[in-house]
């Protein structure tokens, strides 16, 4: 079983990735978060991988909770790969868990593929998702807490840090870029 892969990007779409390994090109299906992710021409990936009477897959995620979420997702029933990939592609593990703590079905309806029905489905099945986000939370509050620190060390006042770093997402370095073209603006 494939659980990780690094490569040299050959190709990069907003939905797959070929990598080569040692002189072996693998295709791996990835979210658009992923894509926006990758940024080097060498790149790590967690994988999962499944394997079919007609194919081999091979999906791929640098985010650990991202992966989660697609294990997860595509253990409900009716929901395969490809609802499950386009799921990460609309909703980050964060937005996505704050769906499923809301109930919000109109807004997994706007993921291509689910409808009504599986919408409620998901809603039902996926009550445990809700603790494993709450790792993804924490990491969350601890980059935003680390762009905060960086911030202030920079002589930044703590009022115009919140006002900067609201709505923004991401690890600390891409929260600092955020708050400091807004600070400009400011």
């Amino acid at each position: 079983m494939i659980v990780g892969i690094e490569g040299t990007v050959e190709k990069k779409d907003p939905t797959f990735v070929h990598l080569n390994v040692n002189g072996i090109i693998y295709e791996v299906h990835i979210s658009v978060n992923t894509s926006n992710a990758i940024k080097e021409p060498k790149v790590k990936l967690l994988i999962t991988q499944m394997i079919r009477e007609d194919a081999h897959l091979l999906f791929g995620f640098m985010d650990i909770h991202e992966k989660r979420m697609f294990d997860t997702l595509i253990k409900i029933n009716g929901i395969g790969p490809k609802v499950a990939m386009a799921t990460c592609s609309t909703f980050t593990p964060i937005t996505f868990s704050r769906v499923i703590t809301d109930r919000d079905v109109g807004l997994l309806k706007r993921v291509p593929g689910i409808g009504p029905k599986a919408a409620g489905r998901i809603l039902v099945e996926l009550a445990d998702f809700i603790i494993e986000s709450e790792e993804a939370t924490s990491a969350v509050d601890s980059s935003m807490a680390d762009a905060v620190l960086a911030l202030e060390s920079l002589g930044f006042k703590k009022d115009q840090i919140k006002k900067a770093l609201q709505g923004a997402t991401g690890d600390t370095s891409a929260l600092v870029k955020h708050a400091l073209k807004q600070l400009q603006r400011l």
